[in-house]
């Protein structure tokens, strides 16, 4: 039987054939996969010829295509449609991909062609991107154990394949708390509670085949929830629930897992000669260091934690106005702190909400994409994974860019928050275009209705455009490079740069129009939005920044044994305001356990951020929100350059160069007159 996944993609722009792939499919492709891309690599490592840049480095580019077309498909339909059938295989790949993995970095006839060409790298006449993919695949090798001997060689390969398991362990079982729990809701329970909730709570109960309306673990539905409903017990209630993900004590619980992962992240940075495993995964980063992430942080912390616990203050006394004594709890957070943005800013999210349409929100990030960059966007026909799925063809000038999938709503097979991921990177300029994905978490409307977003959801809509963006746009030789391939604390500056063109007046003017009578947004309405983007900004900052620390803690020093006890310690030496929790307690804390990447890495938002104030400044500075020559310069040095350069070289060549933290500190409104 022919397997649509190793066959020749030949539909339109070459997009996985969806409707032929079967699960039972994925299993036999991933093996068949492997055993090419090893053949492939003792190729390579076997040659009798001298190494050469085309026959070791290009050719170690090319031995995984069919692996890497297999498991973009794989992995995407895994984290945004996981089944029982695919959670399992993901199980059984996980450690044959880590165990693969090591067979290549640990090659001695691989690693010893690189090393030659490494040596004699002054002579071999390349290109400055040959040369930076040979200097950051040699890094990859040695980073990667290929140094390493005997036992210690043995006992890395363990701790890769171990790591990989606890991590899909991780991401299974936050998946699970949040697809099992539901919060039944009475029609008394709905009072006090704007339409666009009612509606998204009946919405999930009929997605669940409840009775009646729910409230889920979605952020879209449960945050909402939170932030209007004048019922403190089900707040509380459901408050209890979210924050208690992966801690619940039983199959699904993440703590024991979250400390053999932190040990076992310890004993790899050690064999590789790094004191902390902080400080190994640092190095290649912006930052360096983990004292210069720490000195950001706090730099940030101070400033963050007064506001909140001004705002507190303020948030308690209208606690006590309803009646209730006693002192202000974090499910009180979110309903008090609306209730006052209402006062102060007359400005009510239920009366904000359906000038937020889904459809208008996308269309405004196409066309913000459009003044800038020049691209154009066509819809596409399926099928694509999901029925939810929508599809657009990317052009610029009647050249094809990528194609762009979106895949917008909240379901019980979708883990939660919000990403960009591709089916397939750019390379070789055109000879090989993007299919570049946006996943998100919003609340799905009932049927025959619009989909409203809250002023949150918006962001995040164009924050995950602006990581597309930086995919679909990139122009580079190399697969290893090409778009979002860059350090961690660089990949944010192209999507929360993004964001700000949401606030742009224009942009709103444009796109932000009512769900039932078309009209735009009013102007006072508009200015008071704006006006108000700062509120509450001490909390958001505090919740972040605090498990920035916690992460940062967790990997630089020895590995904590329990912990939940070393996140209660950093909190108490930070002086954690008590009605405000960290955004991702250790149990979900999916950035730092449900992989490697962002681990010792959760700051990277705010390193990004100090660069993306800065960046729009740049645009601000022409008095031109789409300036043509900013955003040519922009596309050149980051969004098509993908690791080209060194990352701070990049941003300095785009602005002259780096900032400091003042531009951000002023954004978030935490500078005090």
């Amino acid at each position: 039987m022919t397997n649509p996944l190793l066959s020749d993609w030949t539909g339109p722009f070459a997009l996985p054939p969806f409707a032929e792939i079967e699960d039972a499919h994925f299993g036999p492709a991933i093996d068949a996969a492997l055993s090419e891309a090893r053949a492939n690599i003792a190729a390579i490592a076997d040659n009798p010829d001298e190494p050469t840049f085309a026959n070791t480095i290009e050719a170690l580019e090319a031995a995984d295509e069919t692996l890497s077309k297999v498991l973009g498909v794989f992995f995407n339909l895994a984290s945004a449609d996981a089944n029982p059938a695919r959670e399992a295989l993901q199980r059984e790949v996980s450690p044959k991909l880590a165990a693969y993995s090591a067979e290549i970095t640990m090659n001695p006839a691989l690693f010893a062609r690189i090393e030659a060409l490494w040596q004699a790298r002054d002579t071999l006449g390349l290109t400055d991107e040959q040369a930076r993919v040979l200097m950051l695949t040699r890094r990859g090798f040695t980073r990667s154990g290929a140094l390493l001997e005997g036992d210690d060689r043995d006992r890395l390969k363990e701790i890769m394949q171990r790591l990989s398991v606890l991590g899909t362990s991780f991401t299974q079982n936050l998946l699970a708390d949040e697809r099992d729990w539901a919060m039944d809701l009475s029609e008394d329970d709905l009072k006090g509670l704007p339409g666009f909730v009612t509606d998204a709570a009946r919405a999930a109960g009929a997605e669940r085949g409840a009775a009646g309306p729910v409230v889920t673990l979605s952020r879209s539905l449960i945050t909402p929830f939170l932030t209007f409903s004048p019922n403190r017990a089900l707040r509380r209630k459901a408050y209890d629930a979210y924050v208690a993900r992966g801690a619940g004590g039983g199959a699904t619980d993440n703590r024991a897992i979250a400390a053999e992962t932190l040990a076992l992240r310890a004993a790899r940075a050690a064999l590789l000669g790094h004191e902390t495993f902080a400080g190994f995964k640092l190095a290649t980063e912006m930052a360096k260091t983990p004292q210069a992430v720490r000195d950001l942080l706090m730099q940030v912390w101070a400033p963050a934690r007064e506001a909140a616990e001004r705002d507190a203050v303020i948030l308690e006394r209208m606690l006590h106005a309803d009646g209730i004594s006693g002192p202000l709890e974090p499910w009180d957070w979110h309903y008090y702190a609306e209730k006052r943005r209402q006062a102060e800013h007359d400005l009510d999210e239920a009366a904000l909400k359906p000038y937020l349409q889904l459809d208008r929100m996308i269309e405004a990030a196409f066309s913000v994409a459009g003044r800038l960059f020049g691209l154009e966007f066509r819809p596409l026909d399926g099928p694509f994974y999901h029925p939810d799925t929508r599809g657009w063809e990317v052009t610029r000038d009647g050249r094809h860019m990528a194609v762009f999938l979106g895949d917008y709503f909240a379901r019980g097979s979708k883990r939660s928050g919000a990403w960009m991921s591709t089916f397939r990177d750019q390379k070789g300029g055109d000879a090989q275009r993007p299919i570049v994905v946006n996943v998100c978490n919003f609340a799905r409307p009932e049927a025959g209705k619009p989909a409203l977003l809250s002023w949150d959801d918006a962001r995040t809509l164009f924050h995950e455009f602006g990581h597309a963006l930086h995919g679909m746009l990139s122009d580079v030789t190399y697969g290893s490079i090409s778009g979002t391939s860059v350090a961690r604390d660089f990949v944010e500056l192209p999507s929360q740069l993004y964001e700000h063109w949401l606030e742009v007046p224009e942009v709103l003017a444009e796109f932000a129009t009512h769900a039932e009578t078309g009209a735009p947004m009013p102007r006072d309405m508009l200015d008071r939005l704006l006006g108000a983007a700062t509120y509450d900004m001490g909390f958001q900052t505090v919740e972040y920044v605090a498990s920035a620390l916690v992460d940062l803690a967790f990997h630089d020093g020895p590995a904590p044994a329990d912990p939940m006890q070393k996140q209660a310690e950093v909190l108490e030496e930070i002086g954690m305001p008590r009605a405000i929790r960290m955004r991702h307690a250790t149990p979900h804390f999916a950035h730092v356990f449900a992989g490697d990447g962002y681990s010792s890495g959760y700051y990277s938002y705010m390193w990004s951020e100090v660069m993306d104030a800065d960046a729009f400044a740049a645009f601000e500075e022409t008095g031109d929100y789409f300036d043509a020559e900013t955003s040519q310069r922009l596309e050149r040095f980051v969004l098509s350059a993908g690791s080209v350069q060194d990352e701070a070289q990049a941003y300095i060549d785009f602005r002259g160069g780096l900032p400091g933290v003042e531009a951000l500190l002023k954004g978030r409104g935490l500078v005090v007159a």
